[in-house]
Parts: structure tokens; sequence; C-alpha cells
């Protein structure tokens, strides 16, 4: 090989390796300003039940299953309440880092909700999404259902245009 070459090759490498670490170091950065926007006593710990809001203030919707999981892998050997940061950002950095549990593009929302409206009208009821999110796959609990409903449900229609809402949940994935 010659030596142009491999000086090229080294420096593929060497950018490579800054992007990742720039990258790295910007995940960790946002992972610990949500973080800290919880840690009311600024003692590097939060309330377990905030950590979810934590996990989606930055973009990732895992269910309910899966938060199970991560908080589990986050929580003390004999669980306290609380989530220490050095325990956070370990199991937070790997999930940004992979890009688990993203939501779901504009496009496969709308499709969903199109499958679920078998009438074609362009909308659902509260009683058929109701329906939906508590009885099929994995049931949502009346909080997360009245905290969707007050976000999806058209104030002076009182139905859920399924096309808007579906606009709204969707993440820009640019960001």
């Amino acid at each position: 090989m010659a030596v142009g070459t491999r000086n090229s090759q080294r420096n593929v490498e060497h950018h490579h390796q800054l992007s990742f670490e720039s990258l790295l170091a910007e995940i960790q950065t946002k992972a610990a300003q949500a973080f800290d926007v919880f840690d009311h006593e600024s003692n590097k710990t939060v309330d377990v039940r905030e950590v979810v809001t934590i996990i989606r203030s930055l973009g990732c919707c895992p269910s309910e299953g899966e938060l199970h999981d991560l908080l589990a892998e986050m929580e003390e050997e004999e669980p306290t309440g609380y989530i220490r940061y050095d325990r956070f950002l370990p199991v937070m950095t790997n999930i940004l880092m992979e890009r688990k549990y993203k939501p779901l593009p504009e496009d496969q929302l709308q499709k969903a909700f199109e499958v679920l409206d078998t009438e074609k009208k362009g909308h659902l009821t509260v009683e058929e999404l109701t329906k939906f999110m508590t009885e099929e796959g994995e049931p949502f609990t009346q909080e997360e259902l009245e905290e969707m409903l007050s976000a999806a449900v058209d104030p002076d229609k009182g139905v859920i245009f399924y096309k808007d809402y579906a606009s709204l949940m969707a993440v820009d994935e640019s960001t």
C-alpha cells in the first residue's frame, strides 16, 4: 500500500472517531440536561417515576414492558424510589446512540390509524380509540389514555382526526 493511501485511510478513521466522539458528547450533554431538570434536590438523583418523562423528553418511546426493563437496569440492587445519575447516564447514552425506541414516522402512524378506521370516515370516535387502546396489544393505563385523548380529540367535533394527530405525534427526525 502506498504511503498516501495509508495516510488517507488514517485520516478517514480519525475523522470517524472524532464524529463518533462528538456525537457521544452531544448525546451525553442532552441526557444530562434532561436529567438535571428533574433533579430537584441537585443531588444527582431523580424520582423513579420521573425517569419515564425524561426518557420521552429525549425522543424515545419505549413500551411499558421496555420501560420496566430500563428502570430495572437503572435501579439500585435495593430499589430506593430514586435513580442516580451515574446509573441513568450509561443506559440512556446506549439507547440514544443506538437510536432505540424511536417513534414511528408520520406515514406509518397514519396507516395504523387507517386500519382502525374500518369505515374509512377519516376520524375515530373517543369510544373507538379507547376500546383499541385499552383492549388490544399492550393496554394503555387510564392516565396514558387521558393524556393521549387530551392531545388527540378535536375540541370542536369531539372526534380524533387521525391525520392531524399523526403529524402532531411524529417527531421531526432532523432534531
